[in-house]
């Protein structure tokens, strides 16, 4: 039995660069940034100035009262599946919905609903609080949803391993429909955790960039030797993924096809990345491939524009792709949508897909003075048209370790 190829037939966007995936190609393109200050009541108390947040208006997705008992997590997980799904033009109705399910990664979760609770507790002294507030903050709250929503009563799990979180949901639901297990995956991610409290955590950590002094937009500069560190931001991205005969026979347009997947763990250190352990996840992603790495058109870096991370990424991306890493072109989008954490995999493997759909590699914005010790083909500040190649990855790499790479091939 030849194995199950695993297509990509919609994909969803809700980000700081726009809420449709046209939108946010169009950004992307022209290095537009969605980096900026915070509102005043979220930056203070944090010492957090600079985020790259969604102008979101709840009413225009949900009716009544619906949306109050969604957090903001959920609300964005919605509203990217439901443009996946119909950007698929998979005809729920007629489908067997036991054999569609949901993979869906989020770092912290209903952030918005906890903090919320913390203040009328702490703050008020009142323990009365919102009935809905455990199925609101847990972690699987924004993918049960969706499997709600469109009644998807296939194979599901949630995936909360931070920075890798979405992109392990798409690469475990493309295993899913290899093995047969279901036809159809609705797979992504989200996150919404710009909140004083979880801000003011992650400034301890002291990884996140200052505001650039004469441009908030220009706050996050991966490889650059003047980067800071990382800025925060929030959305959701889907793609909806379908075994490729299950595609053709009801007429799909097929977008990509999800071919490689590597999945390991630095086992070393809490947060500070490992070379060898990101050289396994790109080895192993490569391998179920079967594309050869010169044949990798396009890298989306995990580049986050920490000091050491960004080095390490560079090293292993040399080490394994040897003389062609002076070839392949590499940028960091995140530098223009910011990290988005959970939602951070999904988002990058939708961007790593515009290559292969418009022949357009997206720049690392405010890449200017280049760090010697990051030695990769950069495309910086302005994207690139290229001819259109036949396969990108996408690399995503978090705080525990864990590593994940997807390899996309053009339908």
């Amino acid at each position: 039995m030849s194995e199950r190829r695993v297509a990509v037939t919609g994909l969803g966007v809700i980000s700081p660069l726009g809420n449709t995936v046209e939108d946010f190609y169009r950004s992307l393109s022209e290095g537009k940034s969605g980096i900026g200050r915070l509102a005043a009541e979220i930056a203070s108390g944090s010492g957090v100035q600079v985020g790259a947040s969604i102008a979101w208006d709840p009413t225009a997705h949900f009716k009544g009262a619906e949306a109050s008992n969604l957090d903001r997590v959920a609300q964005f997980a919605l509203a990217a599946a439901g443009q996946a799904l119909g950007s698929s033009k998979l005809d729920l109705a007629a489908a067997d919905r036991d054999r569609i399910g949901v993979c869906w990664g989020t770092g912290m979760g209903g952030a918005n609903t906890l903090e919320g609770a913390y203040a009328t507790v702490y703050g008020k002294n009142d323990f009365r609080l919102r009935p809905l507030s455990v199925v609101m903050a847990m972690n699987n709250a924004a993918g049960s949803n969706v499997a709600v929503k469109w009644g998807l009563r296939g194979s599901f799990a949630n995936f909360s391993t931070a920075c890798s979180s979405s992109a392990m949901a798409i690469g475990e639901a493309a295993q899913v429909i290899r093995a047969g297990r279901a036809d159809a995956m609705v797979a992504g991610g989200a996150e919404a955790l710009l909140t004083p409290g979880m801000l003011a955590a992650w400034q301890a950590l002291r990884t996140l960039a200052p505001a650039d002094a004469a441009d908030a937009a220009a706050s996050c500069k991966p490889f650059d030797k003047r980067r800071g560190g990382l800025v925060l931001g929030e959305g959701a991205a889907a793609l909806v993924l379908e075994e490729e005969s299950k595609a053709r026979a009801r007429g799909a347009n097929i977008l990509a096809f999800v071919s490689g997947y590597g999945n390991s763990c630095d086992a070393a250190h809490m947060s500070k990345p490992d070379r060898d352990g990101q050289v396994r996840a790109m080895k192993q992603a490569l391998a179920q491939s079967g594309v050869a790495p010169e044949a990798i058109g396009y890298i989306n870096a995990h580049g986050t524009a920490t000091i050491v991370g960004d080095v390490v990424e560079c090293e292993a991306i040399r080490a394994v792709f040897g003389d062609a890493a002076e070839r392949i072109p590499v940028s960091s989008t995140k530098s223009m949508h910011g990290h988005l954490l959970g939602g951070a995999g999904a988002l990058e493997m939708i961007a790593a897909l515009m290559p292969l759909r418009e022949g357009v590699i997206p720049p690392t914005a405010n890449l200017e003075q280049f760090d010697t010790a990051c030695v990769v083909r950069h495309v910086p500040r302005a994207a690139e048209r290229v001819a259109v190649p036949s396969a990108v990855m996408s690399n995503s790499f978090a705080f525990g370790g864990s590593n994940v790479v997807l390899i996309a091939e053009r339908a």
